[in-house]
């Protein structure tokens, strides 16, 4: 039993008629006489008493008009809800991302999404990046960008971007000795050590490169404020309670004093933090995911490419 047979059965019964139904579908009468038959065999009961005048149902053969129209109504909603959904996608899709990023990214990606696909609705799980992989890995989040964590388990894990680490924190007479080359500003490791740092805990992704950078140098961190939070560190930062390590996208200047305010690329050697775009590997991503993930990336590309994010596409 298909559709085209209960198609031709509700034909038949509208027009009280074979030939008149074979007429309205452009069949010959014997074809559709044959496939009456043919459904009449695959279910065992007759469905049409014939006459003179035509035909009528039989109470099976009415039953199975009534839900046959039923049946085709319901398969042509489906076939309008998955054509519908392939030109505009629509759905509910949950993006997890370091805090950090927040700024960078969320705002122009939910704009954009918006104009174009007006059915998508996009909720934010902005935490700490150890938090950001933790909603991932438990199925908490339908896309999210892990740090520098290119192998999760139980995640598909994409190479996203990767950006250098900066020195960043108030130094109003300009003591930190600092390097300018092709017009940027650099600071060596060794020399950031020494300084005043306001840092998270060793469990957090910067900090633990920083610490082992420190280590392989045989140097100590001058660390005078150590906090779990990114909001903490950020208001101790901004107060000017010391200089921290921070990735190119979330530089933060002094606002009140943005010529005293020191931003310096981190050499000799440079820190570099990655970025992947990471999807749960056990199930297929749904079509609004999809396309918030393309949304993303190009984003990522428009960025960078245009110099508002000093970072660089990974493949």
């Amino acid at each position: 039993m298909d559709l085209r047979s209960l198609r031709y059965f509700i034909a038949v019964v509208d027009a009280g008629s074979l030939s008149k139904a074979a007429a309205s579908l452009y069949v010959a009468q014997p074809a559709l006489t044959a496939q009456i038959k043919k459904l009449e065999g695959e279910l065992g009961a007759q469905l049409l008493e014939r006459s003179h005048v035509g035909v009528t149902p039989t109470p099976v053969g009415l039953q199975l008009y009534q839900d046959s129209r039923r049946l085709l109504a319901d398969a042509a909603a489906m076939q309008e809800r998955i054509r519908r959904s392939a030109d505009s996608p629509e759905g509910s899709v949950t993006l997890a991302l370091p805090l950090l990023l927040v700024s960078l990214l969320v705002g122009p990606l939910l704009v954009r999404l918006k104009a174009a696909y007006p059915r998508i609705r996009v909720y934010v799980l902005d935490d700490m990046s150890l938090m950001v992989r933790k909603a991932m890995v438990e199925g908490r989040a339908d896309l999210g960008i892990v740090v520098d964590t290119p192998q999760v388990q139980g995640l598909l894990c994409r190479p996203l971007a990767e950006e250098s680490i900066f020195l960043s924190g108030p130094d109003p007479e300009g003591r930190v000795p600092v390097e300018e080359i092709d017009g940027q500003r650099m600071v060596r490791f060794d020399v950031a050590a020494t300084l005043p740092l306001v840092l998270q805990s060793p469990r957090f992704a910067i900090r633990q490169s920083v610490e082992r950078i420190a280590a392989e140098r045989g140097l100590a961190l001058n660390v005078v404020h150590e906090h779990d939070s990114t909001r903490v560190i950020r208001s101790l930062h901004v107060a000017g309670a010391g200089f921290t390590f921070t990735p190119a996208s979330s530089v933060v200047e002094h606002p009140g004093a943005l010529a005293g305010w020191l931003r310096a690329r981190v050499v000799e050697p440079g820190i570099v933090r990655r970025y992947h775009l990471a999807q749960p590997a056990g199930r297929a991503p749904t079509a609004a995911a999809g396309v918030v993930a393309q949304a993303l990336q190009a984003l990522v590309q428009e960025l960078i490419d245009g110099g508002r994010w000093d970072a660089r596409v990974t493949r």
